[in-house]
């Protein structure tokens, strides 16, 4: 890509992604082109769909959050290794308002931009609760798709102002409700 295009493509992400924090997911593209000062057609040349610009701007994080996984995997507890990359996830999905109704929508739509991702996201997760499951500290009727599940039903708590402040404390309770033995984890 062309140094000039990379950074117009550089410009439309960071307004997008401050349009996205102030207004969520659904705000208009052809806001989002008119506050980065571009036409509705270079943002749709950069990013032909919703989705894809909301890949664009979370593959980042995606692939920040599966490093963390990896490195999580061989690390401490594997009780708090889950939790913590389960609250971290849940933090970051919460960044962009509404993000999580398009991640749960893509882990089932092939041709979403944000399939890929969400499964690999997946994927991740599913390694610690399994390394967690494996060493007697998660239980066992739970799968990777129902932490996804939890990761989604956790963030959509935070994107609702009034159910936002119950958020923690609901994490809690769900991550203790994951581990078979809180305490000890």
């Amino acid at each position: 890509m062309r140094a000039d295009a990379r950074k117009n493509r550089d410009h439309l992400l960071a307004v997008a992604g401050t349009a996205i924090t102030e207004q969520g997911v659904d705000v208009s593209l052809r806001d989002i082109a008119r506050r980065a000062d571009v036409g509705l057609a270079t943002l749709l040349r950069h990013f032909p769909t919703r989705e894809a610009l909301l890949d664009a701007l979370l593959r980042t994080s995606f692939d920040e959050m599966t490093a963390t996984a990896d490195a999580l995997e061989t690390s401490g507890s594997p009780g708090d290794a889950l939790v913590s990359w389960l609250r971290d996830c849940v933090a970051w999905t919460t960044e962009y308002r509404g993000a999580v109704v398009l991640m749960a929508a893509a882990i089932e739509d092939t041709e979403s931009a944000l399939h890929a991702s969400c499964v690999t996201l997946r994927a991740a997760g599913a390694r610690l609760l399994a390394r967690a499951q494996d060493a007697g500290m998660a239980r066992t009727d739970i799968d990777g798709a129902d932490l996804f599940a939890l990761v989604a039903g956790l963030a959509w708590l935070g994107d609702q102002s009034s159910l936002a402040p119950r958020a923690d404390h609901l994490f809690d309770v769900v991550a203790s409700a994951i581990l078979t033995n809180p305490a000890s984890a």
